[in-house]
């Protein structure tokens, strides 16, 4: 019996002491327990410690892990730039708009069309820019020379010998290049410069590397090297001109695909405007 009444005893102070005990939740995951009445009196430093943890506990963010909205923020972000996109664009219209109706625009205006028309007259009527893309015409031009070729004189003086052309490849150049290449290819439309050595009636022959017109024998100090070629002799027909690369040996001409008809002349060379070291018209007579 008296070991009964000692376990109930001791069961009530259990019970009396739980009773005594909270539990608070700290948000930093922790669980804090702490006395209450009797035991948070017998003591001074108890009390101040509560203090000092109740103080901590007010500095914690009262919403722990709450998020921003950013995904609100960078909408209305989006929206702002869209829309301040949308003014520039509009803004931009409506000064265009005012600058063609006012006088000034007008004058603008006129002056660039004009402009324009004198540019693509001059281009396609007086003169044109060409680039030499091949050694074919080498030592008179090297690869990367840009020379101007004009296209009037076409139309009121005959063609002379030693004279440098540009033209556009006669049929039977086309017909090689697309038998070479298997395909029809752009290269056979491109056009070509060369060096008319012959026109009209001429009789043309290659001898021993050296050119003959109507059996006369040309100097040619504008050739790389004499040709490793024999030729003719041919006669030049009506209506058309031979001619050949300065550089023999290293061009697809004449001595190839044959006579080249006057009307595929776009014009003669005049002179090298580019590289500034080359600037001049040595060599094309």
């Amino acid at each position: 019996p008296s070991s009964s009444l000692n376990n109930n005893n001791n069961d009530n102070a259990i019970s009396h002491g739980l009773s005594s005990l909270t539990i608070r939740p700290r948000l930093s995951g922790s669980l804090q327990m702490t006395t209450s009445g009797k035991n948070n009196s017998g003591s001074g430093s108890g009390s101040g410690s509560d203090s000092n943890k109740n103080d901590d506990m007010s500095r914690y963010d009262p919403n722990p892990g709450g998020m921003n909205s950013w995904e609100e923020d960078g909408e209305n972000n989006q929206t702002k730039n869209s829309s301040n996109a949308n003014n520039n664009n509009e803004n931009f219209l409506d000064t265009l708009r005012a600058w063609v109706r006012s006088d000034e625009g007008r004058e603008d205006i006129q002056t660039y069309t004009l402009s324009l028309v004198i540019a693509l007259l001059l281009r396609f009527l007086i003169i044109e820019p060409r680039y030499i893309p091949s050694l074919s015409m080498y030592p008179t031009f090297d690869v990367g020379d840009q020379l101007a070729v004009e296209k009037v004189t076409k139309r009121i003086r005959p063609f002379n010998r030693n004279e440098v052309v540009v033209f556009n490849p006669p049929e039977s150049f086309r017909q090689i290049m697309n038998t070479n290449y298997g395909v029809e290819t752009k290269k056979s439309k491109e056009a070509l410069i060369k060096r008319i050595v012959a026109v009209e009636g001429d009789s043309v022959k290659v001898r021993n590397g050296k050119l003959y017109i109507n059996d006369v024998k040309q100097d040619e100090p504008f050739t790389a090297e004499d040709a490793a070629y024999e030729f003719g002799p041919v006669l030049v027909p009506p209506g058309k001109v031979l001619v050949l690369g300065d550089n023999r040996n290293h061009s697809l001409d004449g001595h190839i695909w044959g006579f080249l008809p006057k009307e595929n002349v776009i014009g003669r060379a005049v002179f090298i405007y580019w590289p500034p070291w080359r600037i001049g018209n040595g060599g094309m007579y």
